[in-house]
């Protein structure tokens, strides 16, 4: 039969690549029923005209009419803005892809989930943000849910169903990114361009940003101790400059599992798009060989310190966890605007992270999803105070 797909954020790098999969997949295999864009029109109508969706949505209101022109004559239904968003979210497909990035991807990746299908999820903030919550929902739904991140697909590849019991700890890989070697005088001085030349991984800014401070692999942290149910403190972290072990799973017996293949996100896309059957791609084939060796080093926490802030979120609880997203996603576009300095994201964080303890938001119970909405804004709001920039509109 064949699966109706709807993707989420299909003009980012991981939409693009699932895109790509379904391109070049067997004729029948897939349709698909929704795609989802921010800001990205042309791309966004190009791939509606290709793939010919049944409804298309785009975030930016203000792209809604030439949206509805560009697919004038197609039949394809449209949409704009957050509700339009959790729309095509809602549309009865049988797997989606839930890759729009940050906590704006909260919403209508719960309503995928709620449909009770399948989400493979790139978008590792839902959990980051509402880990409890979100995983709560997703079974009570009889949702499947997928990783798609390359560090948590190798994890549940190489758990292979195995009880976590029989498990000791699970080591998520990091490239290092692009100041592995750096010091922080080096680092205090970099440019924009230099925070985004990532050595091994094509990925959008923030992402790439992330990767950089090595926060992405703190918001990784978190995600792995929600999807796995697994406390911090079995959760470690490896540099891997080569990119090429995305994670390994250490069992009681101590002997390790890992999961290896090119840094390219088409693999774990694959990976999810086919599970529990396996797709073809037209990945680069790995050849031991000609590698040689692969090394592996402990991560420096001084010179990255935003490790250790995702571990002190993990201590405060599901409020501070909030706050650390929310602050590092207001930090990080500063950085890209030219506003602060790139050691000055973590060091935001930080202060938010301490902000916390004197707010109204100390101790407080997060048991709703509009308390992860309250707190979430409250966040951005005093992170930009902070940074001394303007209220967002």
């Amino acid at each position: 039969m064949t699966r109706q797909v709807t993707i989420l954020g299909s003009t980012g790098s991981v939409g693009q690549a699932t895109l790509d999969l379904l391109r070049r997949a067997p004729e029948g295999q897939y349709s698909v029923t929704a795609l989802t864009a921010h800001s990205n029109l042309d791309a966004l109508c190009a791939q509606a005209r290709e793939f010919r969706p049944r409804f298309v949505a785009i975030g930016d209101e203000r792209l809604h009419g030439a949206l509805k022109a560009a697919l004038a004559g197609t039949g394809i239904e449209t949409g704009a803005g957050a509700k339009a968003l959790c729309e095509a979210a809602a549309l009865d497909a049988d797997w989606t892809m839930a890759a729009i990035v940050g906590a704006a991807g909260l919403p209508p990746t719960l309503e995928a989930v709620r449909r009770g299908k399948t989400v493979a999820f790139a978008n590792k903030e839902a959990l980051v943000c509402a880990g409890t919550l979100f995983m709560r929902t997703a079974a009570e739904a009889g949702t499947c849910l997928l990783p798609v991140d390359s560090e948590h697909n190798a994890i549940f590849q190489a758990l292979a169903g195995q009880s976590m019991d029989q498990v000791r700890r699970i080591i998520l890989t990091a490239s290092g990114g692009p100041f592995r070697q750096s010091s922080r005088d080096a680092m205090a001085r970099a440019s924009r361009e230099d925070a985004l030349a990532h050595p091994t991984w094509s990925m959008g800014a923030k992402i790439s940003i992330d990767s950089a401070t090595m926060m992405n692999k703190g918001l990784e942290i978190i995600e792995a101790c929600h999807l796995f149910d697994l406390p911090p403190a079995r959760v470690d972290v490896l540099v891997h400059p080569e990119s090429i072990v995305h994670g390994l799973v250490e069992y009681v017996d101590s002997g390790l599992l890992a999961q290896m293949g090119s840094p390219d996100m088409r693999i774990p896309i694959a990976h999810a798009l086919a599970w529990p059957e396996r797709l073809a791609t037209s990945v680069e084939r790995l050849d031991l060989a000609a590698l040689g060796r692969l090394t592996f080093q402990a991560p420096d926490e001084g010179r990255f310190p935003a490790l250790s802030l995702a571990r002190q979120a993990m201590e405060e609880g599901q409020a501070a966890c909030i706050l650390l997203n929310a602050a590092n996603e207001i930090a990080v576009e500063a950085f890209l605007n030219g506003q602060i300095g790139f050691l000055d994201i973590a060091a935001r964080v930080s202060d938010a992270l301490d902000w916390l303890v004197h707010s109204p938001f100390s101790g407080h119970p997060v048991s709703s999803f509009e308390d992860v909405f309250e707190i979430d804004t409250a966040a951005r709001e005093e992170t930009r105070r902070q940074i001394g920039l303007q209220a967002a509109e």
